[in-house]
């Protein structure tokens, strides 16, 4: 039987099942027995206790995980939320219900405002648990230790359970719940862990059965056959040798060169990018800098950062985005009006123009780090609809000293209009993520809609070909930076789109470099036109591969 979710990379695991602890149960309602002042120094001591636990699980790991836990920690750290705990208990009650009660009415008003800040509600409903947990004198939900390696299956993971799993015993995550871009998908990417996500049916799945977790098809197979297993063991051994394969340069089987990047979340991962392969950065995510602050970093601060990353590229492109923030990353420094729908808001270039000083800083610190190093520096603003944003930002970016310019194509508006754009920006970079999401009018935070956020729909395909036209006839270079490029075989129908570079998870290099490879540009030309004659998702990968696969007469000479 096959069950069917979001594959997160292209490995493939071999494992038994050991299943999640479920939550702890909702505490009843009771009178407290120790009285108000009692029961509210416990609950202060156990939120106390919560955010130190998450505060030093996040000082032993870096990257993504590391923000996840501090922003957590922050949360049991809320004085906020501490004053509604407090109020409920001043009603009789205990500090359980009432840590129960708080947390929930904060985490029902963060789901009712959609996008980004819903899916954080679920790190509410953990902090929760945990201090629950701690009143309790219980150890927390968490992942389950059987003694062995294990594919590990729960309805999703909380960010303090992802960011400390053994991957020596982990072989593969499958979750329930979540989509493409929840904390257990991000984690999986960055480090490299097979998983499948939004599997509806895994609720089925028992502990101790043996299932086949394959990433690449997005699927988990329960009851394996001896064939099945024998070439996902195949699978398994072939992935681990091009792992193991000297490094280099990304090119097509004809020798058409075709550069491999690293998207990068922060300063702190690059020696791991520079260790897998990447030949330069294509998406250096710049919100790290931001988030959680007050005001905005200094010029100074951020120069410092940016340095950091192109001095580890000398020679080499390195791609930076300007901060993308407003809607579902509303920051204290460039404050908003409540929106009813923040996905369609003031976001990316909308929200920079209206706080044009954060702008401004970030491009002349961008500007004095280049001039300090020896990396190709390209600097790209996020959220550009229109050829008037484009020319703004390029202009202004010119004006601060930035010698390429470019924007991210992640509207359809951008992609239909891709010859103008392209005609007045150095480069486009096309995110895939936020273009499936606008193109399909599919939230890609939501698992309940992750079938329609496939960037694979050819849909999503003929916008990223409208802009490999354009990039080719007016001869600018056009990037791929959404996580579609870690697809080895959409790698290829990337590059038969136009796509001149391809930027992903440091993990996927390998893999994708191995497809690549494979194929001359003569196939992946081919094999997209294939994809796009497809009437959706599902359809377009099998007439991709179906196009790819060589005839007789062109495997004997491949």
């Amino acid at each position: 039987m096959l069950i069917r979710g979001t594959g997160i990379g292209g490995g493939v695991a071999i494992g038994v099942v050991a299943r999640m602890a479920d939550p702890l149960p909702d505490p009843v309602e009771r009178a407290s027995a120790i009285g108000t002042e009692a029961e509210i120094e416990r609950a202060n001591r156990a939120l106390a206790a919560v955010a130190a636990d998450l505060e030093a699980r996040g000082g032993r790991v870096g990257g993504s995980a590391k923000e996840i836990l501090e922003a957590q920690a922050l949360m049991a750290k809320d004085p906020t939320l501490a004053g509604q705990v407090a109020d409920r208990i001043a009603t009789g009650t205990t500090a359980e219900r009432a840590v129960f009660e708080g947390f929930a009415g904060y985490r029902d008003l963060l789901a009712g405002m959609g996008g980004y800040l819903a899916e954080r509600a679920a790190d509410l409903d953990d902090v929760s648990q945990r201090v629950r947990a701690v009143l309790a004198g219980v150890p927390a939900p968490g992942v389950p230790d059987p003694g062995h390696p294990f594919v590990l299956v729960a309805r999703d993971l909380s960010p303090a359970d992802a960011v400390t799993l053994d991957l020596g015993q982990v072989l593969a995550v499958v979750t329930s719940e979540g989509g493409p871009t929840s904390h257990t998908a991000i984690l999986a990417r960055e480090s490299g862990l097979v998983a499948v996500v939004g599997a509806r049916g895994a609720d089925h799945l028992a502990d101790g059965e043996e299932v086949i977790v394959d990433s690449a098809a997005g699927t988990v197979t329960q009851g394996p056959t001896v064939d099945d297993l024998a070439a996902a063991t195949e699978r398994i051994a072939e992935r681990a040798a091009r792992a193991d394969a000297p490094i280099r340069p990304g090119a097509l089987a004809d020798g058409a060169a075709l550069p491999l990047l690293a998207n990068l979340g922060s300063a702190d991962a690059v020696d791991d990018a520079v260790r897998l392969g990447a030949e330069g950065v294509g998406l250096f995510r710049t919100e790290f800098l931001f988030l959680d602050a007050e005001e905005a970093p200094s010029i100074e601060a951020q120069q410092e950062q940016y340095t950091r990353v192109l001095a580890a590229f000398p020679g080499r492109k390195v791609v930076v985005r300007v901060l993308d923030a407003g809607a579902d990353k509303p920051l204290a420094f460039l404050a908003t009006d409540d929106e009813p729908n923040p996905a369609l808001g003031l976001r990316g270039i909308r929200s920079l123009r209206a706080g044009e000083h954060v702008l401004r800083d970030q491009l002349t610190a961008l500007a004095r780090a280049d001039a300090a190093t020896d990396a190709q520096l390209e600097v790209m603003a996020p959220m550009v609809a229109t050829v008037e944003e484009t020319r703004y930002f390029t202009g202004l970016a010119r004006e601060l000293g930035i010698r390429v310019a470019g924007i991210m194509v992640e509207t359809p508006s951008a992609a239909l209009i891709a010859d103008r754009v392209l005609a007045v920006a150095d480069f486009a970079s096309i995110g895939t993520n936020d273009l499936a999401q606008y193109t399909m009018a599919a939230d890609r935070l939501l698992g309940s809609v992750a079938a329609l956020q496939d960037p694979w729909h050819p849909a999503v395909l003929r916008l990223i070909g409208e802009v490999g036209a354009a990039g080719r006839n007016l001869g600018k270079p056009v990037g791929i930076c959404g996580e579609a490029a870690a697809d080895p075989l959409l790698a290829v129908v990337l590059v038969g789109l136009g796509a001149t570079s391809l930027s992903m998870s440091p993990h996927a290099l390998a893999d994708v470099r191995a497809a690549l490879a494979r194929y001359g540009t003569v196939d992946a030309v081919r094999m997209a036109g294939a994809a796009l004659a497809a009437e959706g998702a599902v359809e377009a990968r099998a007439a991709a591969e179906a196009a790819g696969a060589p005839s007789v007469s062109e495997s004997d000479g491949r």
